[in-house]
């Protein structure tokens, strides 16, 4: 790479001229009649799916129109990340919603055809060339329908979503997207956006992190109780639904949704509780650091060192292709073809939504990755991570597409192993010992965000949950179980926490998956299994694990395991092994820090 790289990604690719794009609209008008076309049919009277004939025209349709499907919401997510005051991309976004929606309701018409075929049969078809290779998902579908309500009341709630529960989440980022957090900073005052205001709560100066948390939490206290209702109407949607199924735990749809079972979850828990007592070291080592009695919630991802080492977008290219190269040949040529045909969106601008994110739009083949790129060595490491995702999703490509839909928890198995590599290799290379405490400390800051900020946020949800049931919860309510989840988690080693946190977080209001907090940590503590495997296999672990990505479409996790890594994750000891990996770079951390000083 010689030239600058492009840090504006090219959407016209796929749709030229943005939310004005004619041709979206024309493909969104054919995926219309389409889904039509296929109500149409499976509302034949007489008609029978039982033959391998008609079944396999039927999955063919319903396999390209997901495909479609998914290009078509690809595009609306970039339209809404790259500027949240698009109304054109939301009313898209509206379109798409109800497009999706409509067909979700299709495919219920089509489960009542698939619990409609005999065992016999079934069996039959299963068999089939092209129907093999994705019989785990069919029959995972067919058992999913049968515990479902009726067809025709899931197909009522599919719609009624649409402006119900669905609503709720466009709601919140609407607020998020006009919300401004004002900020002084070297004394100029600045309106900053909310992605904006968190990359400063990572700022070198502890005054300026202050500060601007103490106005974060101002703003999100002054539209708290929009969120209130957001997250509560939320919440009570799923109750309902889940009442009326018959479902008594609000976690039986997350873990189904991640093919897992609740022993895997309960151990994977109870291996961090068990090592909770070095993170707390971890974190009382940098209160002495900063010269503090405890760190405050805005000092646990912040830096201990005002010397702040910025990276160029091209030197965090340069050295992620190098270390994914070291590992994975292939998986450093397709990141390199990301950097340099403008497949990311890094720029630093206003007008951006918070985080990050990979999207794949599967009929070029191609994936986007979002986040905004402030030359931070945590910057770097996103940038890795997004880069995983869509490494993942290239190793998919040729599969079916009922194959390629893997869950989250192993979805962040590959971008978790990226970022591995690539915040490994910087604290090998590290040019000193303050260096390397600084890169050591920036990797410790992950495994205290998936072991105790997940961790409350889950420990928060599971609470929530259990109030919902009981009415409405008020922002007060909220704010105290937000903050007590977050004092367990934490050991209650933090001097400060975020009561709003549950407004904050946008994970909290996503509709697509609920308990979006879990999947982070499974999936960092299974790819730290993954890399200590790779560290074992050196040149051989490049067809293994492309051959385990293959998988996570088409077997449970714990499956996916036990064929490729050849363990029982739904044992403590096997998290055990991968938690003491973690938290062995606290040993070298507090070593090397014991006569540090700020």
């Amino acid at each position: 790479m010689t030239k600058q790289l492009p840090q504006r990604w090219d959407l016209d690719v796929f749709f030229p001229g943005g939310s004005a794009s004619e041709a979206f609209r024309t493909f969104l008008g054919q995926l219309e009649d389409e889904v039509a076309a296929l109500r149409a049919q499976l509302t034949q009277k007489g008609l029978s799916l039982s033959e391998p004939s008609p079944f396999q025209a039927v999955l063919a349709t319903v396999q390209s129109i997901a495909v479609r499907l998914k290009e078509a919401g690809a595009f609306i997510s970039c339209l809404t990340a790259q500027n949240v005051r698009d109304e054109q991309a939301t009313l898209l976004g509206g379109r798409v919603k109800s497009l999706s929606a409509a067909f979700a309701s299709v495919l219920t018409t089509w489960d009542v055809h698939l619990l409609n075929i005999d065992e016999q049969s079934w069996n039959a078809i299963l068999q089939l060339p092209d129907v093999e290779p994705i019989a785990f998902p069919l029959n995972e579908r067919r058992r999913r329908a049968q515990e479902k309500l009726t067809p025709e009341q899931e197909m009522l709630a599919t719609d009624l979503a649409v402006d119900g529960y669905h609503a709720w989440q466009d709601l919140s980022n609407a607020v998020v997207g006009r919300m401004t957090i004002e900020v002084e900073i070297d004394g100029e005052t600045k309106q900053q956006s909310v992605g904006q205001a968190a990359n400063l709560m990572n700022h070198p100066d502890r005054s300026v992190r202050a500060l601007v948390f103490a106005k974060w939490e101002e703003a999100w206290a002054k539209e708290a109780e929009l969120f209130a209702k957001a997250i509560n109407h939320l919440a009570g949607f799923r109750l309902a639904l889940y009442r009326h199924r018959g479902w008594e735990s609000v976690l039986r749809e997350p873990l189904d949704i991640g093919r897992m079972q609740e022993k895997t979850l309960d151990a994977m828990w109870q291996a961090i509780n068990n090592r909770k007592d070095r993170l707390v070291a971890y974190l009382e080592r940098k209160a002495k650091l900063l010269g503090v009695e405890k760190v405050s919630w805005y000092d646990v991802s912040a830096p201990i060192s005002k010397e702040h080492k910025q990276v160029s977008y091209d030197e965090a290219a340069a050295f992620i292709l190098e270390q994914f190269g070291r590992f994975h040949p292939a998986m450093a040529e397709f990141s390199r073809r990301a950097f340099e045909e403008g497949w990311i969106e890094a720029e630093d601008r206003a007008g951006k939504r918070p985080g990050g994110f990979c999207t794949s739009f599967p009929v070029r083949n191609q994936s986007r990755v979002f986040m905004t790129y402030a030359g931070t060595a945590k910057n770097v490491s996103t940038l890795a991570h997004e880069l995983g995702h869509a490494y993942h999703q290239q190793v998919m490509s040729g599969l079916p597409q009922l194959a390629q839909n893997y869950a989250m928890n192993v979805a962040e198995t590959a971008s978790t192993f990226a970022e591995m590599i690539v915040a490994d290799a910087a604290v090998k290379n590290a040019a000193s010992d303050k260096e390397r405490i600084s890169l050591l400390e920036d990797k410790l800051q992950q495994t205290v965000a998936f072991f105790m900020n997940i961790h409350a946020r889950f420990l928060f949800e599971t609470r929530f949950y259990e109030q919902r049931k009981k009415g409405l919860v008020s922002v007060g309510e909220l704010n105290r179980l937000m903050v007590e989840a977050q004092k367990e988690a934490y050991c209650d080693a933090l001097s400060e926490y975020e009561p709003h946190f549950w407004a904050s977080k946008l994970h909290f209001y996503i509709t697509t998956y609920p308990f979006y907090n879990f999947p982070y940590t499974f999936g960092y503590l299974f790819s730290l299994s993954v890399y200590a495997r790779a560290l074992q296999e050196g040149p051989g672990f490049a067809d293994m694990y492309d051959a385990l990505l293959r998988d996570t479409g088409r077997m449970t996790v714990e499956e996916l395991a036990m064929r490729h890594l050849g363990e029982d994750i739904t044992t403590v000891e096997f998290w055990q092994t991968a938690v003491d990996l973690a938290v062995a770079d606290i040993d070298e951390f507090l070593r090397l820090t014991e006569k540090e000083t700020v």
